[in-house]
């Protein structure tokens, strides 16, 4: 009947979903005044909310609402203060988490070389290694922004780990702008990672 071939069709859908439904865990980083909880808060309320600098983290559980592959996916976002005193949270946060979303101000050249130097510091440690990133070139509306080509040789992304997969989306927090297509690859570089760790295992 109708409603078998709905819950058919529903299982087929959730085949590539994480461990039954549970939620992806994903750490926001990036240096202070990038952006990061802009994009939390417009993931969250798809609306601009004004943040103040990030003490500590926020967390929120978003499901996302994007058109694409990500739609509808249940993520548990832990927002890092990018402040330098507190840089050092973000190896406890980052650890065994199924995504890394760093968020760059492409305005911000001069800070480049620091942002740089943080993400190969994360992306290095043994348990992130082959995590997944995101790296959201964030203020794309402003005058003087760097293009993605620019954003990826800045911060020497052909110099991660050949175990990290990544992606570089174009964005602007404040409208929304590339956002969605940004969490779409994020989601589709995670349930290839997760697809191969368990043809590993298989073996």
């Amino acid at each position: 009947d109708g409603n078998q071939s709905d819950l058919i069709e529903k299982t087929k859908e959730t085949a590539v979903l994480p461990s039954a439904f549970q939620s992806l865990h994903i750490v926001m980083l990036g240096l202070d005044s990038a952006g990061k909880t802009t994009v939390l808060y417009r993931l969250k309320f798809n609306e601009f909310v004004n943040t103040v600098p990030t003490i500590g983290f926020n967390t929120e559980r978003i499901r996302l609402g994007g058109p694409g592959a990500s739609r509808g996916i249940s993520c548990h976002f832990w927002d890092v203060g990018g402040q330098e005193k507190l840089r050092p949270l973000w190896k406890p946060y980052s650890r065994c988490t199924d995504g890394i979303v760093y968020v760059v101000d492409s305005v911000d050249a001069e800070r480049l070389e620091e942002a740089r130097a943080e993400l190969h510091r994360i992306t290095r440690f043994q348990e992130n290694q082959g995590t997944p990133l995101l790296v959201i070139a964030n203020k794309q509306d402003l005058p003087r922004a760097l293009d993605v080509g620019d954003i990826e040789r800045q911060l020497a992304l052909s110099e991660l780990s050949p175990s990290t997969p990544y992606h570089v989306q174009p964005a602007c927090a404040i409208i929304g702008e590339g956002l969605d297509e940004g969490m779409d690859k994020l989601y589709e570089m995670i349930v290839k990672r997760r697809k191969t760790l368990k043809q590993r295992k298989k073996k």
